[in-house]
């Protein structure tokens, strides 16, 4: 089975909203319409809800939103499945989310990742073709969207249940593709925390695991014959000046065979395309450098050196909260960091124990 799975998609600026709700295809992807051609399945991860409504959750970051006319879009594309677990599906609420799974359930989009309360969002979506049987699971860091016993939300992850869940899928399926929403936006390096997670869901059973979210190309390793990439990078997600936003990998990948293959692109202001020349050499040499870093132990240095360089903004979220004089808007944010995995994995690395340096032995 030939597969081709994206990172996120989001809408944006206004002349993008205007070609996805128009369908422009053409447009918007230019010579990257070929990877298209010929996948069975396609998979996408929606960073926003489709919606017309207007009720932003109180949320630290932005609230996202697309026009109805990106479903049609993505089926024009060829996308035949849409990943709902992650920290924007929510961003407009109960009602927005709503509007995304029927507006996708009008075109003949599948989704996943998504469900009524905690037990419903771990369903795991099934697609079949030529007698092979893959499984995909859609998990979320606990940022905002997730579901709970009795709330709807994202599939988040867990380090019990996740577990259990792909080894339950490799069980019944060929292959399990594992779409995990995560990792510290813009650092191009796992977290020990994240990259013994990506490890432990490839002992489980897991064949490939995508790491998403972090809007940057990360580093890759095949673990004990799974293959891990710690960071995607964005397949359609224009309009900002952020550093490395402006690159992604779509990852072809082959479910008989176990082949991967990495194809770079380049995010520009107003559409994507092949990354190409001098700009294609650059992206594939510093990835192949960062996962190279995997195999001699190089990489906690660039993780710890990302950290380095968060730490004022840190320092200043803890110090803003719990005070008498704190603003609600600086608690909620010091609380969603302890919330979120990615960002405790910051606090972690900033706010290290005598233990954790052996200074008390």
């Amino acid at each position: 089975m030939k597969t081709l799975l994206l990172g996120d998609f989001c809408p944006r600026p206004a002349i993008v909203v205007e070609r996805y709700d128009k369908g422009d295809v053409e447009a918007l992807f230019g010579d990257s319409l070929a990877m298209f051609e010929g996948k069975d399945l396609v998979a996408i991860n929606l960073e926003c809800a489709i919606t017309d409504k207007n009720t932003p959750i109180i949320k630290h970051g932005p609230n996202l939103k697309a026009p109805f006319g990106t479903a049609n879009m993505l089926k024009k594309l060829g996308v035949n499945l849409v990943g709902l677990s992650n920290n924007h599906i929510f961003d407009f609420g109960v009602p927005g989310a709503q509007d995304t799974m029927a507006v996708l359930d009008g075109v003949g989009i599948d989704y996943t990742g998504f469900g009524m309360n905690y037990a419903d969002s771990r369903r795991d979506y099934i697609f079949e073709k030529n007698g092979e049987r893959v499984a995909v699971v859609a998990v979320c860091e606990h940022e905002y969207s997730y579901a709970k016993e009795d709330k709807m939300g994202c599939r988040p992850f867990d380090e019990f249940d996740t577990i259990e869940d792909i080894r339950a899928a490799k069980a019944t399926s060929d292959r399990v593709i594992v779409m995990y929403h995560g990792g510290k936006e813009h650092c191009r390096y796992p977290s020990p925390r994240l990259m013994r997670a990506c490890r432990a869901m490839v002992r489980a059973g897991a064949d490939v695991v995508l790491c998403q979210h972090t809007h940057c190309i990360s580093c890759y390793e095949n673990y004990e014959g799974g293959h891990i990439l710690y960071g995607q990078g964005n397949a359609h997600f224009i309009g900002t000046t952020a550093p490395c936003w402006d690159s992604g990998l779509a990852v072809a990948y082959d479910t008989l065979s176990n082949e991967i293959e990495f194809i770079p692109l380049s995010v520009g202001e107003e559409s994507i395309s092949f990354a190409k020349g001098e700009t294609k050499d650059a992206i594939m040499q510093g990835f192949y450098e960062r996962s190279e870093s995997l195999l001699d132990g190089s990489w906690i240095e660039g993780w710890r050196a990302f950290c380095a360089s968060m730490d004022s903004h840190y320092r200043d979220v803890v110090g803003a909260a719990g005070r008498p004089e704190s603003t609600l808007a600086e608690n909620l944010q010091f609380a969603h960091y302890l919330d979120c995995e990615a960002h405790l994995d910051v606090y972690r690395e900033l706010f290290r124990t005598y233990h954790m340096d052996d200074k008390n032995y």
